[in-house]
């Protein structure tokens, strides 16, 4: 890993939220942690897993795991930036629903976000 907190040859953690798959739950979006490759939601999420795992690990840099989109984000200075390639898959597949997974997405899932 490097000094920024990225490690690029760690692949992601699977295709979904690690913790709303295994609470049952579902996402809006999806974040990839750029150093251990962990794959929580975005804090539009009901979980707001990804951010959940930064406090609980500290690892300070997330990128977007969502197709066409490329972006990192550091939590420690705020800011968005453009980094290095990380390890594949760099997005969820395509044949992925967003929000999803589409199974467990409640009819009423644009209410329930904040």
């Amino acid at each position: 890993m490097t000094d920024t907190g990225i490690d690029p040859s760690v692949a992601p953690s699977g295709s979904g939220c690690v913790e709303c798959e295994a609470d049952g739950g579902w996402w809006l979006h999806l974040r990839r942690c750029a150093a251990c490759g962990h794959i929580g939601c975005c804090d539009d999420s009901l979980g707001k897993h990804g951010t959940a795992h930064w406090r609980e690990t500290g690892h300070p840099v997330i990128r977007s795991f969502e197709p066409g989109e490329s972006w990192f984000y550091d939590f420690d200075s705020l800011e968005t930036f453009e980094g290095p390639q990380l390890a594949a898959p760099e997005h969820y597949p395509l044949t992925q629903s967003a929000p999803g997974p589409a199974d467990r997405l409640p009819a009423d899932w644009q209410s329930l976000l904040r």
